[in-house]
């Protein structure tokens, strides 16, 4: 055989002998790269390929999934429904990062406790009262001394029923996001054994951080801490305000102790031909007064609702929120301005279906009934303007008492007045048989000189959230009158008294106008 040039014979020799070379060179690069022992070089053309995660990416790979199907697991299960005396609450639990307990009592706002360190925050939302277990206390009114020891069984039972769910519910978010990660059952059960040692470990922290005395320190949100003068000093009325909590069960049960008493009082029956109106006034942001305002329509088959003013506290556009039940309550309800309600105030008013608001001497006809009103000239929340007094007062009522007159000589006499001072409403007389007013927070009744007699009315929230500042708090009152459908004359009215909060009485007073029954006096039926 014929021997090659030796440049060509040692090209053809070396050839075969790099080729394994390269490869082996390269499939080692390709696996450390792979294992992630090496990194490419700066500018390399490789192609980078996965690399294995480390065991502290896979650790952290597992605890994001065990959290977040922790989470989703709590969101799943949403809480539970649990009755707490008379009332229906909602107790859940949510991802925290300091923990503690957050009350929402709608639509005041919320309060905040630092009740626990815990990566576990605990809600409670109040919904309402239940009229059932609210009639029950008033048959058996002897439970009403063991309402507190049944209020602390009830929450250690929603919550023991909210920990065994929330267990089932975190264990099995866990379980299920760790399957459809990992797709391998090894990994999914751990990952669920690994979130119940997290909801263990957070419990047994909260448990041992757990501060009865955290009440003493509340924190105020919403419509509660943009007023601070109705919550007044934290430290000095917390112990009030848990009165307020728990007495508030009581002050509603007095509803129903309310339909028991008028379904036995003897004297004044309206027929059908009688026009039922409900006055109310001075609310003051008092959110038990719609249920009882509810009640009273309902018991009482109210045609028209008149409220004098004073719905608000401050007037703020945060409170409009305050009125939201007034459509749902089952009548007409006619409105006038109060000096704690603003124009903002108003103006939500007006935008509500079913009310009619009542301003400058405009009137309205509801239920047969032609009512005029005007709104309070001043707004005393606002301090940068100094409150004109009872000369303000006099002008719009007198004002009104002129658009009254006018209306009369067009053929369109006004039934009924409101206004929210009675200093206004008193210069009506004589231009109405009936004016209604507030403003005062007790009630007073009296026929002036020249015939028209006019109806102050107390407070229907209690004068609201400072009920619980003073030593005697004050009573919830609301009126009904009974007018003639045909003359639009008052025939009789019930004057209706529960007591305030703390307080577990109910009255009602039945009462005969002098021209109806000559001589009449009250006749009050026993609390």
């Amino acid at each position: 055989m014929a021997s090659a040039p030796p440049g060509h014979t040692a090209r053809m020799d070396r050839e075969p002998r790099r080729s394994p070379h390269v490869l082996r060179a390269l499939g080692a690069t390709v696996v450390r790269r792979w294992r992630g022992l090496t990194r490419p070089r700066p500018g390399s053309r490789a192609t980078a390929l996965p690399t294995t995660p480390s065991p502290y990416a896979r650790a952290a790979g597992l605890t994001a999934v065990v959290l977040l199907g922790a989470w989703l697991g709590l969101l799943a299960v949403g809480g539970v429904r649990a009755p707490v005396g008379p009332m229906d609450t909602r107790m859940a639990l949510r991802p925290s990062v300091t923990g503690g307990t957050e009350v929402n009592v709608s639509p005041l706002g919320s309060l905040e406790l630092r009740s626990h360190i815990a990566p576990l925050g605990l809600d409670v939302d109040v919904d309402q009262l239940d009229p059932e277990r609210a009639q029950a206390l008033v048959d058996h009114p002897e439970r009403l001394s063991g309402l507190q020891d049944e209020v602390s069984r009830d929450v250690a039972d929603g919550a023991l029923d909210l920990a065994l769910r929330s267990c089932v519910a975190v264990v099995s978010g866990a379980t299920a996001l760790g399957l459809a990660v990992y797709r391998r059952p090894g990994r999914a059960l751990a990952a669920g054994g690994l979130a119940l040692a997290l909801l263990a470990a957070s419990g047994g922290t909260a448990y041992a951080t757990w501060n009865p005395k955290s009440v003493l320190e509340p924190k105020f949100s919403g419509l509660l801490s943009s007023a601070p003068s109705v919550v007044g000093n934290a430290r000095s009325i917390v112990s009030d305000f848990d009165v307020y909590q728990r007495e508030l069960a009581r002050l509603v049960t007095n509803v129903t102790k309310l339909y028991d008493v008028t379904s036995t009082l003897p004297a004044y029956q309206p027929d059908p031909t009688t026009t039922r109106v409900l006055h109310v006034s001075d609310i003051h942001l008092n959110p038990a007064s719609w249920h009882i305002i509810e009640s009273l329509v309902e018991q009482y088959e109210i045609d028209v609702i008149i409220d004098s003013g004073d719905t608000m506290d401050h007037g703020t556009a945060a409170e409009n929120g305050f009125l939201d039940p007034i459509p749902g309550l089952g009548a007409p309800y006619v409105w006038v301005r109060g000096n704690h309600d603003s124009a903002a105030t108003q103006k939500s008013m007006e935008r509500r279906k079913g009310v009619h608001v009542l301003d400058d001497g405009k009137a309205v006809r509801v239920a047969g009934l032609r009512i005029a009103g005007t709104g309070d000239p001043q707004f005393t929340p606002d301090r940068s303007v100094v409150p004109a007094g009872d000369p303000a007062e006099v002008r719009a009522g007198r004002e009104l008492a002129s658009s009254i007159r006018v209306q009369k000589a067009v053929g369109r006499p006004v039934d009924i007045a409101v206004a929210h001072n009675p200093v206004a409403a008193a210069e009506t007389d004589g231009t109405v048989p009936l004016a209604l007013a507030g403003h005062l927070h007790h009630r007073s009744n009296d026929v002036l000189k020249q015939g028209t007699r006019l109806m102050v009315q107390g407070s229907t929230g209690g004068s609201g959230l400072r009920a619980v500042e003073g030593d005697e708090p004050d009573p919830v009152e609301a009126s009904v009158l009974y007018l003639d459908r045909d003359t639009h004359r008052l025939q009789a009215w019930d004057e209706i008294t529960l007591g305030g909060l703390g307080r577990s009485t109910a009255e009602v007073s039945r009462h005969l106008p002098e021209e109806n029954t000559p001589g009449a006096t009250p006749s009050p039926t026993p609390p």
